[in-house]
């Protein structure tokens, strides 16, 4: 439920996760308030964004508080992060209410130019839309898989933590 009808023009502010050895990349739709607050991905406390990856790579430093150390575990496991949307008008974090959506081509581009990327996935129903109508300005060699993956948002209440995970193992 949306409480504030109020828009705002947000812009993606912090940059993205990756490195010449990513084979991963994820994509979310955009930064929820708690995320351009914080300066970093998924960081509503109740975002389970982190415990999947968490159980998906059977590592514990994706529930580190550091960002830091958030960051050095994406690049471990060789996964790069990133939004479809570079910046828009949205109601708080209510993806429903995303319009005048600029798409991040160049931050995309980059990544899938910078060399391994051989999967792209897609977190949530939003990012999956906004990909496919977007997805004519990417670089995307014939190779690379692209999977739906269901949202690890909150507002998601359909999915337990397990069946997320069950879901989520598809990415290795």
């Amino acid at each position: 439920m949306i409480m504030n009808n109020q828009y705002t023009h947000v812009t993606h502010t912090f940059k993205a996760v990756f490195d010449k050895e990513s084979k991963i990349l994820i994509l979310g739709s955009v930064p929820s308030v708690k995320s351009r607050e914080q300066g970093f991905f998924y960081m509503h406390p109740q975002n389970r964004f982190w415990k999947v990856l968490s159980v998906v790579f059977n590592d514990e430093d994706f529930l580190n508080k550091d960002i830091e150390i958030k960051k050095q575990a994406l690049l471990k496991h060789k996964v790069s992060l990133y939004d479809v949307v570079e910046s828009c008008d949205i109601i708080g974090s209510s993806d429903v209410s995303i319009k005048n959506v600029e798409y991040a081509y160049d931050v995309i581009n980059a990544i899938l130019n910078s060399g391994k990327i051989e999967k792209i996935i897609l977190n949530g129903a939003k990012a999956a839309k906004l990909f496919d109508n977007s997805k004519s300005g990417y670089n995307i060699s014939d190779n690379v898989q692209i999977l739906k993956m269901p949202s690890t948002s909150p507002a998601n209440a359909a999915y337990s933590i397990d069946k997320l995970t069950a879901n989520w193992i598809k990415i290795l």
